[in-house]
């Protein structure tokens, strides 16, 4: 099987800019799955969901794989769903950059009778499924990871890009973790910034902003994932405080694992997208092959969107990463101990404290 993909100025470039494999031998392919990706900023896209989801089609021989990379443009991706149209791919796994710029695309992929799937960020629109982890509990595992470690103080939220549904889920579960100690008086929240696209230097941005409007006042923050809580601790680490302060994050990214074992980084909600990429090719097999959506195995009603749309979907849970735990990604193959590991020895222990983190003994 050979996979194609677009380079990030294949439009502009001509449908001939594709590279991995030339256009003939995937487009012979008796059926198609593309897949509309954002942007591969983040490592897991491609380092996981994307391998995964190539080596989960070898199951099914007579498909092929055509994808597009949006490159953090909402624009661009609409015109690239458009060209995976055209392509008459058989079914469509979009990753959306903005959940509401989108949705045109997406219906038109519809309306071509093509199954759609929101992989990872739901896509509120009526016939779409949406494939994710429970974000809320995502938040919630946040949440408790920096409560564990300091339960009183000044906190702030870092979180995702406005644009994305996904980041209202997560901050809902940290939310809901967290009302309570607010409600007493013992937490105060004295940022509450978000991160444009997820990207880290947007959130270092944003958290050299908070510790300079509080004086580096700081004692907790509650990052939404991996690649702003990277950010959160560069600008920390620029202040001399990292280390100090409980951070949170979520996808298990190396260099989060990493500042993990350090100390840097207090907890990852782990989201397996190997799990998530091979699910996302056996459901659109399946429904491209005459599956109605509410019979795929394990399927259920997702009712929780901003606008309380009920659509088929399934949600995988995620697992809270902690310095006590980090033997969980290395016995999965998630991380080597060399990455996991790679500078522990030189972190001084006022930091991480005198105990290996688990998996670096």
């Amino acid at each position: 099987m050979k996979a194609s993909t677009f380079a990030a100025g294949a439009l502009a470039l001509g449908i001939s800019a594709i590279i991995g494999a030339t256009a003939g031998p995937a487009l012979a392919a008796d059926k198609l799955l593309g897949v509309s990706w954002q942007h591969f900023r983040e490592e897991r896209w491609k380092k996981y969901d994307e391998a995964c989801m190539l080596d989960q089609l070898k199951k099914y021989p007579e498909w092929d794989y055509f994808s597009t990379d949006a490159n953090a443009s909402a624009e661009k991706q609409n015109a690239d769903i458009e060209t995976l149209i055209s392509r008459g791919v058989n079914a469509l796994l979009i990753v959306p950059y903005s959940t509401d710029a989108v949705k045109p695309a997406a219906q038109m992929a519809l309306a071509n009778g093509i199954p759609t799937i929101g992989y990872d960020i739901q896509i509120e629109e009526p016939g779409i499924f949406y494939l994710s982890f429970d974000n809320a509990e995502v938040g919630r595992i946040q949440a408790r990871g920096v409560v564990d470690v300091v339960n009183k103080g000044r906190f702030a939220y870092i979180k995702g890009s406005p644009t994305m549904e996904i980041t209202e889920f997560v901050w809902g579960g940290q939310v809901e973790v967290l009302t309570p100690y607010i409600e007493a008086g013992d937490i105060e929240i004295v940022c509450e910034l978000y991160s444009d696209g997820w990207l880290p230097e947007n959130a270092q941005i944003n958290m050299e902003q908070c510790l300079t409007a509080n004086n580096n006042n700081v004692d907790a923050v509650v990052a939404s994932n991996d690649g702003t809580a990277g950010g959160v601790v560069a600008a920390l680490a620029s202040q001399g405080l990292a280390g100090n302060i409980p951070v949170s994050g979520q996808d298990g990214d190396i260099a989060a694992l990493n500042r993990i074992a350090k100390g840097y980084q207090t907890v990852s909600a782990w989201k397996n997208a190997c799990d998530l990429g091979r699910a996302g090719v056996d459901i659109a097999v399946a429904l491209a092959e005459g599956t109605p959506a509410d019979q795929i195995e394990g399927a259920s009603k997702f009712c929780d969107g901003p606008n309380k749309l009920c659509q088929d979907a399934i949600e995988l849970a995620p697992v809270a990463i902690t310095r006590d735990n980090l033997n969980i990604v290395l016995d999965a193959g998630w991380i080597s101990k060399e990455e996991l590991c790679a500078g522990v020895d030189a972190v001084p222990e006022t930091v991480h404290g005198k105990n290996p983190p688990a998996g670096c003994e």
